[in-house]
């Protein structure tokens, strides 16, 4: 649907996009969608969220949706999801699954031993849940394909599961997944924490550097990695596949920083996204950081605490919202006294690094901190509304 409206954007259509989930891309997190949402409204695209066609009158061009609003519409593409197309399967009799997908076992054979079937239309387990899935991407399907033929043959192969790496891009933006979100993470009631880092896809004095910002889901306690998302112009497809990697071999966070990338200024960083992911995770981990999420900033404030911006703009001190004070990361340790001992602090600055040094000067003079994950380039993209400065 993404790929629809900038194609036809690039046609000099005016597009709306009606999404029923909360936000678009909907296997993406709430957070990391923003930046999508932000891309296709400055490309001029009109999206709507939360929202269903519930009928279509005059020859289709008249739109009604669920909350009464009327668009008028001369092409309407209707992009809802996909569905196994497996009659032929249940007219022979061959057992089915979630959502009408086929039942297959570890080598790929249906109920009908003497039946294969691989691809969109069979289910598949989920290689870090071990729950059933319908996962209709092409690489696992490929995948498939060339097993099947390797059992057909005599040889020993089996059906590992799939972790659902996926990437689209819109307009100028990349936007890529694998593995669980933070949603189904928490639907799977696992234990888990969540870190998100910004970097830049290669180094930033050669010319042409663009912002990466990833997000991480994993076990606190063993470092497993339950999923990454990643966001940006260039190089989202590297670091999510490098991810991907991780996921499949079993490394856990601990094992990120260790990795070794090929690097040149033109090519990558010297301090990688990957990487710096992995130590932002094991600094939670190990309890070097403490970490509040977006979406719990505005109940922790409300609950007394008190929010810290060390960016000499002060600019999201300046935001609706209460106990908030601004001191620039320069001028911190100076000025430490000014800052009440009996108080908790949740401390922000751009991207999370500054604020993460200031959390550990103000844990070694005695403060109580925490630091807000993603800082003010995330909180900014997903509530720019509290950010109306007064």
């Amino acid at each position: 649907g993404l790929e629809m409206a900038e194609n036809l954007h690039a046609r000099g259509l005016k597009v709306t996009i009606v999404e029923k989930a909360p936000h678009v891309l909907p296997p993406l997190d709430e957070e990391m969608a923003a930046f999508v949402t932000q891309e296709l409204e400055r490309k001029g695209v009109t999206v709507i969220t939360g929202q269903s066609a519930t009928a279509f009158e005059e020859a289709g061009n008249k739109i009604i949706l669920e909350d009464g609003t009327i668009l008028k519409s001369d092409l309407t593409i209707l992009s809802v999801g996909v569905q196994p197309e497996t009659k032929l399967a249940k007219a022979a009799g061959l057992a089915l699954g979630l959502r009408d997908g086929l039942k297959v076992n570890e080598h790929y054979q249906t109920s009908n031993p003497d039946i294969y079937a691989v691809g969109d239309a069979i289910i598949v387990k989920n290689q870090i849940t071990g729950a059933d899935a319908l996962i209709s991407l092409a690489s696992p399907a490929n995948r498939q394909g060339r097993q099947v033929a390797d059992v057909i043959a005599g040889l020993k192969r089996t059906n590992k599961g799939s972790i659902g790496t996926a990437i689209v891009r819109v307009f100028d933006l990349s936007a890529a997944a694998t593995g669980l979100s933070e949603r189904a993470a928490k639907l799977a009631g696992l234990d888990f924490a969540v870190i998100h880092t910004s970097g830049k896809d290669h180094a930033g004095y050669y010319p042409g550097a663009t912002d990466v910002i990833l997000k991480l889901i994993f076990n606190p306690q063993t470092g497993e990695i339950y999923g990454a998302q990643g966001i940006g112009k260039k190089g989202v497809d590297k670091r999510i596949d490098i991810l991907a990697t991780a996921i499949k071999g079993n490394l856990t966070i601990f094992d990120l920083p260790e990795l070794e990338f090929t690097y040149a200024p033109p090519f990558g960083a010297a301090k990688d996204p990957v990487n710096m992911i992995g130590y932002a995770a094991m600094n939670l981990a190990e309890g070097l950081s403490d970490s509040v999420q977006w979406h719990e900033l505005n109940d922790e404030l409300a609950g007394g605490k008190m929010l810290l911006d060390v960016r000499s703009e002060g600019e999201l001190a300046n935001g609706k919202f209460p106990n908030a004070l601004n001191i620039p990361l320069n001028e911190l340790r100076e000025r430490m006294d000014e800052l009440d001992a009996s108080k908790e602090y949740v401390v922000s600055c751009h991207s999370g690094q500054r604020s993460y040094i200031a959390e550990r000067q103000m844990k070694q003079a005695g403060l109580k901190v925490q630091n807000l994950d993603g800082a003010f380039a995330l909180y900014k993209t997903v509530r720019p509304e509290e950010l109306e400065y007064v």
